[in-house]
């Protein structure tokens, strides 16, 4: 999408919300695996950029990337991941 394309943006920056809250179950449950997921596919090796801003480009995962409510979404799993995780090292060390 260009950055001209003034509708476009505006559609999808209302949109990318309506979608993360409709996905919002199964972001709450399994949040932490599909964001890193999604993050390591959006900025993989020769993948194109998100933000190209020397030909005024601008992708659709620019705006989910970045998205404040993905992350929040995204927080009680990470959260969890984390407790989880260090609570094994603690085991493994105590063993």
């Amino acid at each position: 999408m260009r950055y001209e394309e003034k509708a476009k943006l505006a559609a999808v920056k209302a949109l990318v919300p309506v979608a993360l809250l409709a996905c919002s179950p199964v972001l709450l449950i399994a949040g932490a695996p599909i964001r890193r997921r999604y993050l390591r596919y959006v900025y993989r090796d020769g993948a194109p950029q998100i933000l190209d801003k020397e030909r005024g480009r601008v992708s659709v995962h620019y705006f989910v990337a970045t998205n404040l409510l993905l992350r929040w979404l995204c927080r009680p799993t990470e959260t969890l991941s984390c407790l989880v995780s260090r609570r094994g090292r603690e085991t493994n060390r105590a063993s």
